[in-house]
């Protein structure tokens, strides 16, 4: 697996223009919710409770970034759970898979609006494992925000910008 620094550097390499990540903000909770809104109508009974996929996938992707970080994975604990709640809500409703395209389709154009500024693909075209680490990126770039893990910030930049370099130059020639 690979390490928090690792992953983080190789998605900051295509995140350095501040509008692109300011669209991020907004395109990957839409896409965050609008997904585990279409998982959530995914059931079963268990006992006497109905479990949804979305809080399957909810235990399988926080684990997974407890790996990677864990006051990282701590933030977005306090992140996905409120995801899993409305989004639980709203699978009652009478249309959650049109209300959840509508946030997915909306939540991926204000992405690729955002590369736009950029000018580099999404990280996801290289490696699928990058569209988990969006939201982790970002929740890493609330920490730096609020002054918090400085060293991994400090760890990060130099590396994303040599892998950016790489690329540019890998597109030059």
């Amino acid at each position: 697996m690979k390490s928090a620094v690792e992953q983080l550097s190789t998605y900051k390499s295509v995140h350095l223009n501040p509008n692109n990540i300011r669209t991020h903000f907004i395109g990957v909770p839409m896409i965050i919710w609008s997904a585990f809104l279409m998982l959530g109508t995914l059931r079963f009974a268990w006992q006497d409770y109905q479990i949804s996929l979305a809080m399957i996938v909810t235990l399988v992707v926080l684990a997974y970034y407890m790996m990677l970080h864990v006051r990282l994975a701590l933030g977005l604990v306090l992140f996905i759970l409120p995801v899993l709640y409305t989004t639980e809500l709203v699978v009652h409703s009478e249309h959650p898979f049109v209300i959840a395209i509508s946030f997915f389709v909306v939540g991926w154009a204000i992405q690729f609006i955002g590369h736009k500024y950029e000018k580099a693909k999404p990280a996801f075209m290289d490696d699928l494992n990058q569209l988990l680490i969006g939201p982790f990126f970002l929740m890493a770039e609330v920490y730096f925000m609020l002054g918090w893990e400085k060293e991994l910030a400090a760890e990060i930049k130099p590396i994303a910008r040599d892998k950016r370099r790489a690329l540019e130059a890998k597109l030059k020639s």
